[in-house]
């Protein structure tokens, strides 16, 4: 009877020992959508995934995309276990594939800018009516996608989309009288150098919207996904962790719900969308 106790146990021990190992030999396959170049990208993320790693106990691999058409066939196909994406993304992500949003920014809202020159004529978006107007991509949410939206729909203007492939390019692009406005948000306008930035005027403001999500496949155990949701609140606790996120860019982290993206299916933005699956 002895020799039966000590085998069960022994059984028991290596059993657990297994689900252990399991639960470490797991990878969780990450996807960023590609808004900097690729080793910015893993600068910032590789960090934040170590540390999801150290508090959860889960190894993550962040798989880079080439190309923002790339990441939405990628996420389409549920390539990612996990993915930060924009947030007409996960409108698209969660109809086709299930995609959870887990957390988000709560410290700002996404919106976009429309810049003519300084001393452009024109001081209203109607004035832009079959005019150039330059783009990064058509996909772009708030700096393309949803100044479309919003000159078609409260202005009545339909204009002639140059995609110039950054932001960069756009606001070059105004100020070369390439195009005579330009897409953007507030963030990489402000980025621009101070004589650049000063020759250029915002004439429109589109409504603010809730920023990118950090999101995940339903397949994923929901255990799993709590761990991630409480490993991020934790990091957001810490002026160190605070800075690492600061850098996605996240200036207040917090939880996230479809809900949360709900008024981005009433404006109409698959007339805009370019399917690249």
């Amino acid at each position: 009877m002895k020799g039966i106790t000590i085998l069960l146990l022994s059984i028991l021990l290596t059993t657990g020992n297994l689900k252990a190992d399991t639960r470490l030999e797991k990878v969780f396959i990450v996807g960023v959508v590609p808004q900097f170049e690729a080793r910015k990208l893993h600068s910032i993320w590789r960090p934040i995934l170590n540390y999801l790693e150290n508090e959860t106990g889960y190894t993550f691999k962040l798989r880079g995309s080439p190309s923002i058409p790339e990441f939405e066939k990628q996420f389409i196909q549920a390539e990612f276990d996990f993915a930060y994406m924009n947030p007409y993304h996960l409108v698209i992500a969660n109809d086709i594939a299930g995609y959870i949003p887990l957390v988000r920014d709560h410290g700002r809202q996404l919106f976009g800018v429309l810049v003519v020159k300084k001393d452009s004529d024109i001081k209203s978006p109607d004035e832009l009516k079959g005019k150039k107007v330059a783009f990064p991509a058509p996909n772009a949410l708030a700096a393309s996608m949803q100044i479309r939206q919003e000159l078609l729909d409260k202005f009545d203007t339909d204009v002639i989309p140059l995609y110039v492939k950054t932001h960069d390019s756009v606001y070059l692009s105004v100020l070369l009288g390439q195009s005579a406005a330009g897409g953007g948000v507030q963030k990489t306008l402000n980025q621009q150098s101070p004589e650049n930035r000063d020759a250029l005027r915002v004439i429109h403001s589109t409504q603010k919207v809730t920023p990118h999500p950090f999101a995940a496949l339903p397949s994923v155990p929901e255990d799993v996904r709590k761990a991630v949701i409480s490993a991020f609140m934790k990091l957001g606790d810490t002026e160190s962790g605070r800075s690492m996120l600061r850098l996605i860019p996240i200036k207040k982290i917090g939880t996230a719900s479809i809900q949360d993206y709900a008024s981005l299916k009433k404006m109409g933005l698959e007339r805009f969308f370019v399917k690249t699956y």
